[in-house]
């Protein structure tokens, strides 16, 4: 695309591409011994870390790769609706005291970021995207005492509080020349941890963990800019934040992601780490959240995911789901309840020309069984238009 951008030469971009395919996305934790770390010196999440605030919120790089990010729904002031994905991902290319083999190894050899954008307008169901890669120190860093992550003029940053109140944070993204946002998050629930005793698992294999850190709902304001037009906008956003050094499982191929935020202020995370023969990984998960930010978790067992349409992309050729139906069983009730999620947009994929990871990510609404509208979601589907495991 006009608009994906790099400033790492030719050279680097196999190894580059081939680096951020080892992203771990959301495993259920289960109970075992974790290595301190790799056989190649990165940390591994360790079982009852005591997390301190708003330094890990910040960035760890004794971990491999880190990423925050940001999904949401904004509605302007002239009825028109859109959605947004701004996510910074952070990756190590050596170990923390380790010496780069690099001839440069004072400017930006030891980590590089990639960053991606995009916005869907619900209303006209344009959809914009852009991708960023660049090496620390030139134009993308991330401080290590706060949330304050910069790609280019991309940035992510955490408000100091006062008085008491709740956690904010400043966005500040846009795609290309078309479009632009500058957002303001409030976080309107606390803040989540993910897995047991502090460690979320990805695969059979311990050490395919992470630390997972989630404000699930957040109240946004602020000002989308579209060519010469200056919208207010207000809406609610999704925050991840997770950090680690671990691989794809064995036999796993893909994930399915989703983050419903529902009419009745409910929050529900759901995933499933995929296999090569189509089937749900047992370290998947679906998280029902309370309140008050306590997570009960249900395996596999208690949920079932249907596929109920496809989406062909033209671009990749990959056959996408496009509408995708969950059945999970209540902790809290015992009950099981349904959701469907429907894709405002068909066409939300981002083909991964930067990054070389492409995946569709989209702006969805939640039905339940009587196909009433009772919530929005974003929904994440990747190993489609290759498998990722088959790239490292």
């Amino acid at each position: 695309m006009k608009n994906s951008e790099t400033i790492l030469s030719k050279k680097y971009l196999p190894g580059v591409c081939a680096l951020w395919l080892t992203l771990p996305f959301f495993g259920q934790a289960r109970a075992a011994d974790i290595p301190a770390t790799t056989a190649d010196g990165f940390a591994l999440p360790q079982p009852g870390r005591h997390f301190v605030f708003p330094r890990d919120h910040g960035s760890h790089p004794e971990f491999a790769i880190e990423w925050w990010y940001v999904t949401g729904h904004l509605f302007a002031t002239n009825d028109q609706q859109f959605g947004f994905q701004a996510t910074f991902f952070r990756r190590a290319l050596v170990p923390p005291g380790a010496t780069s083999h690099s001839s440069s190894a004072a400017f930006g050899s030891r980590q590089i970021f990639l960053a991606h954008t995009a916005l869907v307008n619900k209303t006209t169901g344009k959809f914009l995207y852009q991708e960023r890669l660049n090496r620390d120190g030139w134009d993308a860093a991330a401080a290590t005492n706060t949330m304050d992550v910069r790609n280019g003029n991309w940035s992510l940053r955490r408000l100091a509080p006062t008085n008491g109140a709740p956690e904010k944070f400043q966005l500040q993204a846009g795609v290309g020349a078309e479009a632009a946002y500058e957002l303001q998050l409030t976080a309107r629930t606390p803040l989540v941890i993910f897995g047991t005793n502090g460690v979320s698992r990805k695969a059979a294999d311990p050490g395919a963990a992470s630390h997972y850190l989630t404000f699930p709902r957040l109240a946004v304001a602020g000002a989308l800019t579209l060519g010469d037009t200056n919208l207010p906008v207000t809406g609610e956003a999704w925050m991840d934040h997770e950090f680690s050094s671990s691989q794809l499982g064995a036999g796993q191929v893909g994930w399915d992601w989703l983050s419903l935020q529902l009419f009745d202020g409910r929050e529900v995370m759901a995933y499933r780490m995929r296999r090569r023969d189509g089937s749900t990984d047992p370290f998947s998960t679906v998280a029902w959240i309370d309140a008050q930010g306590g997570v009960r978790q249900v395996g596999p067992a208690e949920f079932k995911w249907t596929i109920l349409d496809h989406w062909h992309s033209p671009k990749s050729g990959a056959d996408y789901p496009s509408r995708v139906r969950l059945e999970a069983v209540n902790p809290a009730t015992e009950k099981t309840e349904i959701f469907i999620v429907q894709p405002f947009v068909a066409d939300q994929e981002l083909t991964g020309q930067v990054g070389g990871v492409g995946y569709w990510e989209g702006a969805s609404r939640v039905l339940d069984a009587n196909r009433k509208e009772i919530g929005r979601a974003y929904m994440e589907l990747t190993g489609y238009s290759h498998s990722l495991k088959g790239r490292f």
